[in-house]
């Protein structure tokens, strides 16, 4: 059992990483072996994120301080929270991708996230969803590539009858 002070510091982490976060993303973790959760620990890291599990009583209070409105005693089971300071998109993805790895028998579960900025919540099923858009490279190619068409088509036409004649 933790003692006083040591719940005050979780607060107080807790308070520091949600002020530096952008977006949060709630994980269910129960039954995910630790050699999984390191991996996923590795690859948010990669991304400037930080997987932390702090109790839910605790990470509500440096909620409240920090003016995150989510409720923690919505989730049930065990939870952990992913604190990133990149666009719920980009973090969303990761752990998308990682929970998708487990398949639909996993009890790994994406339970939501929170838009630090936009003061928004994301149920489940609407982070599934943002952690299957393409990233941001790949939408900006595509949208280039739709951009292009038109000209390409207009310059094949001139080409084709320039050898005509």
């Amino acid at each position: 059992m933790k003692t006083k002070a040591q719940k005050k510091q979780e607060i107080e982490d807790g308070v520091v990483l949600a002020k530096d976060a952008t977006s949060l993303v709630f994980i269910d973790f129960a039954k995910t072996p630790v050699k999984n959760i390191t991996e996923l620990k590795n690859e948010v890291r990669t991304i400037g994120g930080t997987y932390r599990v702090i109790k839910k009583r605790l990470l509500q209070r440096a909620f409240t301080e920090e003016g995150v409105s989510v409720d923690t005693k919505q989730f049930g089971g065990q939870l952990a929270t992913v604190f990133s300071p990149k666009d719920i998109s980009e973090v969303g993805g990761v752990v998308y991708r990682f929970a998708k790895g487990f398949g639909k028998d996993s009890e790994f579960k994406i339970l939501g996230g929170y838009d630090v900025k936009l003061k928004t919540y994301f149920s489940d099923g609407e982070m599934k969803r943002i952690g299957q858009l393409p990233s941001r490279d790949i939408l900006l190619a595509q949208l280039l590539g739709m951009l292009q068409a038109p000209v390409k088509s207009l310059v094949y036409t001139l080409d084709q009858i320039a050898k005509k004649k």
